[in-house]
This record gives C-alpha cells, structure tokens and sequence, in this order.
C-alpha cells in the first residue's frame, strides 16, 4: 500500500502544523493550568476546514479523506492534545451525521458543526454503568406521538458541555438486546438535558468531560439516525473511526514529546559532552522515533484503507492499541530524558505525559482493541 500522501492530503497537513505553531502552541501550557476551553480556538481552525476534514463538501466540509485527517490530527495533538480531542470527536460528530441522517437532518446540522457556529460535536454513548459493555446502556427512549422521549445519564463525554449538537444513544426496545439500541440526534441546548458534573482529570485539561442528565428530553422522528435499532451498528462503525483519530492524537502528543526531547539532549551537557552522545540516552531515543515511526505507519494504513471503502475495523484497532501504548512510553522516555525538568510544568513533557495517558482508555480500552484483534484472527482462521 503506498502511504505517499497526495498534494491535497500534505496541504491539509500543512495548514494544521501552521495554525498548531501559531495558535495552539503558545497557549496550550496556559490552558493546561486554567482548563480554559478552546471555544475561540475551534472556531478558527473551523474556518480552516479541520472541523469536517473528511466531511463531504456539499454539507460543507473538506472532503479530504481519512488519511489527511489523521495528519492533521497528528499535527493539532502534538502542539495540544486537549484541542485535538475536542477536534476528533466533532469530526467523527459530523461525519456520521452527514453519512446516516436522513438529508434534511445532515443540512440543519451538519453545516453549522463543521463551520464552528455549533463550537463543537459530542458523542454521547458511555454511561456511569457502561463503558466497554455498550449494549449494557439503561438510557431509554420511549415513542411518543410525534417522536422520542429521551431519559437517562451519559458519562465520560467529551465537550459535553459546549456541544452544540450531539449523537446520543438510547435503549428503544430492551428485549432485543443490542439491536434494540437507537442513535439520535439532540440539539445541545435541548429541553431537559443537563450538565451534571464535569471531571476534574490527570490531564487533557483544556478539554471538557462531562456526565450529562437527559431527563424526559424529546426528539423528533426525523432525529434518528439510520433507523430505530440500527445504533449499536452505528456506534461500532463510528468507534472504529474514531481509534484512527485516538492514534492520531497519540502519534502526535508523542511527537511533540520526541522532539522537546530531542533538543534538550542535544543541549544539555554532562562529562564534557551532549547526553545523546551517551548510549544509554541515544538508545532511548533511538527506540521512541522507530515507535513513532511504526505507530504512524499503521495509523496511514487504517485510514487508507477506511478513506477506500475497505475493511479497517482490525487495522483500526491494531494503530490504536499500538499507537496509544507505544506514545505512553515514548512520553515516558522524554520525562527520563529531561531528568528532574521533565517532571515540572515548566517543561511540556511533563503535560505530554499526562495529556497522552488517557488514549489508552477512551474509543475502546487497549485491552478492548486486543478482544477486536482477536475476533479477526478468528474469523480469519475460519
């Protein structure tokens, strides 16, 4: 497969390392201390195209494809993971809008995600009770005349409290197990859904997680994407996509963290000499750019093969869990590098380390991608 990105694909990249130095960059150690979010931040990279990258043009997006999403990821994560986090899920927000809603539905809402007029897209599936375990949600909704009646709690949902839109999943028929599960679309300032609680984190400080309360909220037919029981489909179709995003940003924290690494043992100095002269040092450094270098390999290839049409679940999977776990120790690596320096904030390794931390967890579990991994060689051997 030829991972040689195209003039389209490098322009897009370029434009997101552009506005990553000039914008993200300077303020994302700030924004780590303040938890500001980056409402005035998303707007323009909106006004750039990055909020609907592989968005089809006629509702408005890009139409760039998944592979020059995810190098701009890379690019948006390695200056501040926080803005990448709120980036990833409003692409995957409005992608799916766009690909399942009925036409009508993808232009009201679709339009205004990826310009920014909406700040951002919320993916609301996790629940206090259920993570890993999607099928065990207890949000229900039940039919009314006109539409849906929409009650329960949502957790762990990322710019929950700034979306202004967000897919929503909920319990339509409790005895058809997971086909009995619906996907909807809910306006963010929706009667009767409510912020309960935001989280106070290790890290990604500049981006909100929310519990949301959904509390007799009411939906029109017309929300419902694809069809009534067809949302435990569309969650695992979405979720495959997003670990491309979830690699991406880990591609790029690491990055970041590589290369401040890089530096620094190139500037400080003991025994007369550059600690990356030292084996030790360079061995390190040496192992955490072959990682890197592999991550971002198969992270091109999920997205080449999602951007074709093909089948990507398992490649998905494979960049996540490899690209998560292996960016955690190149963090790691920059922290050791740095030695004391690397473990105050006056360094961004030591946000770096924190910020990457949850990619291991959110979009699937690492131990979730390896189940994934699994089932594929299974039904390959069969």
């Amino acid at each position: 497969m030829d991972f040689a990105p195209t003039e389209e694909q490098l322009l897009v990249q370029r434009t997101a390392r552009d506005v990553a130095e000039r914008l993200l960059a300077p303020k994302a150690a700030a924004r780590d201390i303040s938890g500001a979010f980056p409402t005035a931040e998303l707007r323009e990279l909106a006004e750039l195209g990055l909020l609907g990258i592989a968005v089809p043009e006629e509702l408005g997006g890009a139409g760039a494809g998944t592979v020059a999403y995810s190098l701009a990821l890379q690019e948006l994560a390695r200056a501040d993971g926080s803005v990448a986090v709120a980036v990833s899920v409003s692409n995957m927000v409005a992608e799916l809008i766009a690909a399942y809603a009925a036409p009508a539905l993808a232009l009201a809402w679709v339009p205004r995600l990826v310009s920014g007029e909406l700040v951002c897209g919320a993916f609301a599936l996790s629940e206090p009770e259920s993570g890993s375990d999607a099928a065990a949600m207890r949000t229900r909704a039940v039919k009314t005349s006109g539409g849906w009646r929409l009650t329960g709690s949502k957790q762990w949902i990322t710019s929950g409290d700034h979306a202004g839109v967000m897919v929503v999943w909920a319990v339509t028929d409790p005895a058809a197990a997971h086909k009995g599960i619906t996907a909807f679309v809910v306006p963010g300032d929706a009667k009767g859904l409510s912020v309960a609680r935001l989280e106070d984190k290790l890290g990604l400080h500049g981006s909100s997680t929310a519990q949301l309360v959904l509390d007799g909220v009411e939906v029109a037919d017309e929300a419902v994407l694809s069809s009534p029981g067809g949302g435990f489909a569309l969650a695992m179709v979405a979720l495959d996509g997003g670990r491309i995003g979830i690699a991406s940003q880990a591609i790029g924290i690491a990055r970041g963290a590589l290369e401040a690494a890089v530096t620094y043992a190139g500037e400080r100095t003991t025994f007369g000499q550059p600690i990356i002269k030292h084996q030790a040092i360079a061995s390190m450094l040496a192992d955490a750019a072959t990682w890197l270098d592999a991550a971002t390999l198969m992270a091109l290839r999920a997205a080449a093969l999602k951007q074709a049409k093909q089948p990507f679940s398992q490649q998905a999977a494979m960049a996540k869990v490899f690209a998560t776990e292996q960016a955690w120790k190149i963090c790691d690596i920059a922290v050791q590098v740095h030695g004391g320096y690397g473990y105050v904030r006056d360094f961004p390794v030591e946000r770096a380390l924190r910020d990457v931390r949850a990619t291991r967890i959110y979009e699937g579990t690492s131990e979730i991608q390896r189940l994934v991994i699994a089932r594929g060689l299974l039904r390959g051997a069969g």
